[in-house]
């Protein structure tokens, strides 16, 4: 598909009740926007067609290049069958069958607007199926989406993993800090000093708790939201969406076979009734004209089971288009749910670890003050007092 960066035209309201010009039929995208779309040309835009728009020329049956482009719709009555001689059976030269869906060629007919233009929206960009690296099987668009999906989810358990070791981690630091806090070494030191070093020991403490409460809130605020969002269900739910796409997709692929089957029995048809009407102008035959008739009929039936089939594959490829809009857009806001859930409990992360550190810098203020009143003189004034053995000095004998 080649799409566009913006749409042609801003979509209108369609207030005007006058009929369509012939060949037009109005439609209305998943977002609730009316589009029109020329049955022969497949032509769409969000304007109303002029009254003096071109008449469409007959075609085989309707195909569905640009529908798919702006929206779905749901597929027309056929249109009455013609005789035998007007079905055609070479493909339309505008479009080209990939696994069974029918896009139209790059370059060929109008172009392609996007139905949620400068979003980068999943469903836009992923119809087609992408091979693999090694090039011997192809993967659907759709699972790619949900390859996405799974991918998210494991990230999401990973995170939740990193978190829970940076726990541990927390955890750790905080049983050393505390066993390190009522430690005897230097405690006999006196004085001001003294104090000082008493303060830095219990602010051990005081920070190991810290630490150990820094850790419970990351347990209950960050690691346990992360490995608890979205469950189990969710991957069960991923199966529902693969399953109900899957399906369409087999029931288009069953379609676009029943197209070619008819196709090719037409094809039978046309070239018995050109063999036997040669036959029955040479006169090497004794055919009578009602072996002609009866020929002709079965072509023409022939040529109306082809119109059929081509009518129920347009049929199902809308209600796959119509599932495939929608089911990628459930994903995509999965995705932006994800996203969001993942920002707002890793903030969270920065916000206690910032708190954290706010309260360990209040725990270290008293030590430092501390620090800063240690007086070496007064220390051993206090230490003098204390543990003095007399101030009277020597002096000298006398005889």
């Amino acid at each position: 598909m080649k799409p566009v960066a913006v749409c042609a035209a801003a979509p209108e309201e369609d207030s005007d009740r006058r009929p369509l010009p012939p060949g037009w039929s109005s439609y209305t995208s998943p977002e609730g926007l009316r589009y029109y779309v020329n049955s022969c040309s497949k032509e769409t835009t969000w304007r109303r067609p002029s009254p003096s728009a071109e008449a469409p020329r007959r075609a085989l049956a309707p195909q569905n290049a640009a529908p798919y482009a702006n929206g779905g719709h749901g597929s027309r009555k056929p249109a009455a069958p013609p005789e035998a001689a007007e079905v055609t059976l070479r493909k339309p030269p505008h479009l080209k069958q990939i696994n069974c869906v029918t896009f139209p060629l790059p370059g060929e007919g109008p172009e392609q607007q996007l139905l949620k233009p400068n979003e980068w929206s999943y469903c836009d960009f992923f119809w087609t199926d992408k091979k693999d690296p090694q090039g011997t099987t192809s993967v659907a668009g759709f699972e790619v989406l949900l390859q996405k999906q799974l991918k998210g989810k494991q990230m999401q358990k990973e995170m939740s993993e990193f978190i829970h070791e940076r726990i541990k981690i927390e955890e750790e630091y905080a049983k050393n800090l505390s066993k390190l806090s009522v430690s005897p070494l230097a405690a006999q030191e006196e004085g001001t000093l003294g104090e000082a070093w008493t303060q830095l020991k219990k602010s051990l403490h005081d920070e190991a708790e810290v630490h150990m409460k820094f850790s419970n809130k990351l347990h209950s605020e960050v690691e346990k939201p992360l490995l608890t969002f979205r469950g189990d269900n969710f991957k069960k739910d991923l199966k529902k969406y693969d399953h109900h796409i899957a399906d369409l997709r087999k029931q288009l692929a069953s379609r676009y076979a029943g197209v070619e089957k008819a196709r090719k029995a037409l094809a039978d048809r046309q070239k018995d009734l050109e063999v036997k009407t040669q036959q029955l102008e040479i006169k090497l035959s004794n055919k009578t004209e009602e072996d002609i008739k009866k020929a002709r009929r079965k072509s023409t039936q022939a040529g109306d089971d082809l119109m059929r089939c081509v009518d129920l594959y347009n049929q199902t490829q809308c209600k796959w288009f119509e599932e495939m809009v929608t089911t990628s857009m459930e994903l995509e806001k999965l995705e932006v749910e994800r996203i969001e859930w993942i920002q707002q409990h890793l903030r969270q992360y920065t916000t206690l670890r910032h708190e954290t550190d706010m309260f360990n810098q209040s725990m270290v203020e008293p030590v430092d003050k501390l620090l800063q009143n240690v007086d070496p003189a007064k220390d051993r004034e206090l230490w003098v007092k204390e543990n003095n053995t007399g101030e009277v000095r020597p002096v000298d004998m006398s005889i």
